[in-house]
């Protein structure tokens, strides 16, 4: 199997899989189900969704900022303004090849401000750990704050002794892992022994950053305005805009694990919206629509910002 060839795959079965998605979502509508949610759509209070978007640039331009803290730690001045717009590109390019990204983040600043490509893509290794920590901790008091309704929801659907085989398959599996991390020689194992000896190193270089609280605190603000990004949509539709805070919360998190699921979270997002709301009561319809609103208008914005950016990039670089 050839590079490009993989690199197709990569890309179109992502892409195949949310549009069999968005197939499955909208042919379980009715025609009188359908047109309202195109109504939904017409009567949404857009004010909030272009708040949403502008809560967004702060996540934009606070991920490019934190990104000097690790740069600066090995010796480098970047420019903010290449920072921010190898930033934007890259979500661009995310929407395309999963993760091909944070590649093209490293070969910008490698060509713009001389970062060795190995330091440059090794910051931004130590980014994805802090954000995916920062994301486990979302998960984790989200599971705190909705115990009872997600036990409810397990045991209802789930019968104690599946419940119990399942753990039993579980503990089986960490066991059987823990001996083949610790004993196994084949390549698989010591390549991702070699990946995890990286994120281990990329980690150990924030602890020793003078500017390690800021490089947190950016960290912690990233997360807070996708939060806030996505919990400002919700009051743009009627029926969604009386939800709990805790109920936006679960709303993010599943959509947050649904971008990564396809290309950019296409199909997949806004199916995994209307789900999670249909779990609290909110009508399918309703939900089905605030996921699109809120994919399709942050979606608009990668493209914008990325395509602007990438023209700027050369604009900012002629001499």
């Amino acid at each position: 199997m050839t590079f490009s060839f993989k690199k197709f795959l990569k890309t179109t079965i992502p892409l195949l899989i949310g549009i069999a998605l968005i197939y499955y979502q909208f042919s379980s509508f009715s025609k009188t189900e359908l047109e309202q949610i195109k109504n939904y759509f017409k009567n949404a209070n857009y004010f909030y969704v272009f708040l949403s978007i502008f809560i967004s640039l702060f996540g934009y331009w606070s991920r490019a900022y934190r990104w000097k803290y690790s740069l600066n730690h090995l010796g480098y001045q970047p420019k903010f303004y290449n920072s921010f717009f190898a930033v934007s590109i890259s979500y661009l390019l995310n929407l395309t090849i999963p993760r091909s990204g944070e590649i093209s983040r490293a070969v910008i600043l490698k060509k713009y401000e001389g970062v060795p490509f190995d330091k440059g893509f090794g910051t931004i290794v130590a980014e994805r750990v802090v954000d995916l920590l920062i994301f486990l901790l979302f998960v984790l008091t989200a599971f705190i704050i909705q115990f009872e309704t997600i036990n409810a929801f397990i045991f209802s659907h789930i019968s104690p002794q599946k419940i119990a085989l399942l753990t039993g398959f579980l503990i089986l599996g960490m066991l059987v892992f823990f001996f083949l991390w610790r004993w196994a020689k084949w390549p698989l194992i010591l390549k991702m022994k070699s990946k995890f000896k990286g994120l281990a190193e990329g980690m150990t270089s924030i602890l020793k950053m003078k500017t390690k609280w800021k490089y947190l605190g950016h960290s912690l603000f990233i997360w807070f305005s996708y939060l806030m990004m996505f919990y400002v949509c919700v009051f743009s539709i009627p029926e969604t805009a009386s939800i709990s805070f805790e109920i936006v919360i679960m709303g993010f998190i599943f959509g947050t694990v649904a971008v990564g699921f396809t290309n950019g979270g296409i199909g997949a997002f806004p199916i995994s919206i209307s789900k999670v709301l249909l779990l609290y009561g909110i009508a399918e319809e309703a939900g089905t629509a605030l996921g699109w609103i809120i994919w399709t208008s942050q979606t608009i914005l990668t493209i914008v910002l990325g395509l602007l950016s990438y023209l700027f990039l050369h604009l900012f670089n002629k001499n």
